[in-house]
């Protein structure tokens, strides 16, 4: 009897992974649509050059950060290579992964290593000399997000517990999103002005970096909120579809 009821429990738990591996690579497919396709309109101050960020917050809140961060990661190495913009922006483009994955870490509460990554890197910017000769306000959607990090952290240092669905789904999804969006553009801003690429790759001085701050300090607050809109319109119905099909455990949907 208790044979039995082990080989059930493995069958169960293969088929949950097959299914579980099997929307992966649906996500993946997905990401791979939306970061072939040219983003419009096309700045060249522009931190996106596709689609991408529309769907790279559901990623990881769907799937949690590290499959999350699999499914986009896989989902922009296809997309840039069916739509080459140039080289570097392979290593530009791990700020989606990285964003999907903040996302899936905040949903579930895991605010400290969030709450660390944004600290550790904007520390690190603030204290690169070229920093200070671009206008400070042009980070200015990263601020209000760390803002928004920080009382989020004051307030589940308080409450200590967490539970998305108590807390209001549609509120969590878009701060969720909120935070991992910003989370890959603070990435592709660390890669540029700390990595020291923009004079590494592009040759740029900083009298060429200012125009392409201010254009993109207009331009980039206005990608995160359509990505918000979208996240937070098929989000909430997204997991409580896959939560009836038992694909994932519930708690791995809404707990750390």
């Amino acid at each position: 009897m208790a044979r039995h009821l082990n080989f059930y429990k493995i069958l169960i738990w293969r088929m949950r992974k097959s299914r579980f591996l099997a929307l992966v690579a649906i996500f993946a497919s997905i990401n791979v649509v939306f970061d072939s396709l040219m983003s419009f309109p096309e700045f060249s101050s522009g931190v996106w050059y596709s689609w991408i960020f529309i769907v790279e917050p559901i990623n990881g809140i769907v799937l949690g950060p590290y499959a999350g961060f699999l499914s986009s990661l896989i989902g922009v190495i296809i997309g840039h290579s069916i739509y080459f913009r140039d080289v570097y922006e392979f290593l530009f483009t791990f700020g989606a992964p990285i964003g999907a994955m903040v996302s899936g870490f905040l949903f579930r509460g895991r605010w400290k290593i969030v709450l660390t990554y944004y600290t550790a890197l904007l520390g690190i910017y603030f204290t690169t000399p070229v920093a200070w000769q671009l206008p400070i306000w042009g980070m200015w959607d990263v601020y209000l997000a760390y803002a928004v990090l920080l009382a989020f952290a004051v307030m589940m240092t308080r409450k200590g517990s967490w539970n998305p669905e108590s807390k209001g789904l549609l509120h969590v999804i878009a701060l969720s999103a909120l935070i991992g969006l910003e989370a890959d553009i603070l990435f592709r801003i660390f890669v540029l002005i700390p990595g020291q690429t923009y004079r590494l790759f592009y040759g740029y001085g900083v009298e060429k970096l200012i125009p392409i701050w201010i254009l993109g300090a207009a331009e980039t607050p206005i990608r995160v909120a359509m990505s918000i809109l979208v996240t937070t319109t098929v989000g909430p119905s997204l997991i409580k579809v896959i939560k009836k099909t038992g694909i994932l455990k519930e708690d791995s949907v809404f707990h750390a």
